[in-house]
């Protein structure tokens, strides 16, 4: 059975990053989700295992010195969230693509580890204003949230140059074309 390989997409919040993932969750059988972990508790609707490994801080930072992490970061209020090397792993060596959705600085740590065998995609907004729009429409973010999810936008839109392609979601349809099409050829590859 032929190995699988990495797929990352890394956008600012709002930038319309899951809606592209369940896109081509839809359209490509082969691709499956690595399902982080995170310290936070767990919304109403969501199952430990299925959106996300729902651990406690101990248990976070005791895969921190065990080496269980490709990547994590503490944000947000201080929750932690990491992905898991396990997961990926044993997506991969099932043949499938795995796609992680990310922040930037571990995508980069994730596509030094991987090399050619990562395609990293940074989904971009068409301006800051937008976004803001975006998010308020929303109706999830406090004007204090707002604030701190702009601010966090605007650095990692400095990091857009470090992975291998750019995709500006001003048009979801046109984005998704761009996105897929970068897929298929990175499938294709040998």
């Amino acid at each position: 059975m032929k190995k699988g390989k990495v797929i990352i997409l890394v956008a600012p919040s709002g930038t319309g990053k899951s809606t592209l993932a369940r896109m081509l969750f839809e359209d490509f059988e082969n691709l499956k989700f690595s399902v982080s972990a995170t310290t936070r508790l767990p919304r109403e609707d969501e199952e430990n295992g299925v959106h996300y490994h729902f651990l406690s801080d101990q248990e976070f930072n005791e895969k921190i010195s065990s080496g269980d992490f490709l990547e994590w970061e503490e944000f947000y209020g201080g929750k932690k969230y990491g992905t898991l090397l396990s997961e990926v792993d044993k997506q991969l060596n099932s043949g499938y693509f795995v796609l992680l959705d990310i922040e930037v600085k571990g995508a980069i740590n994730i596509k030094e580890i991987y090399g050619d065998e990562c395609l990293s995609l940074f989904i971009k907004p068409p301006s800051i204003d937008i976004l803001k729009q975006r998010l308020t429409d929303r109706g999830t973010e406090d004007n204090e949230t707002l604030a701190l999810r702009l601010e966090r936008a605007k650095e990692e839109l400095t990091y857009a140059d470090r992975f291998d392609q750019v995709i500006i979601n001003d048009d979801l349809e046109t984005a998704y074309q761009e996105v897929k099409k970068a897929v298929v050829k990175f499938m294709n590859q040998n």
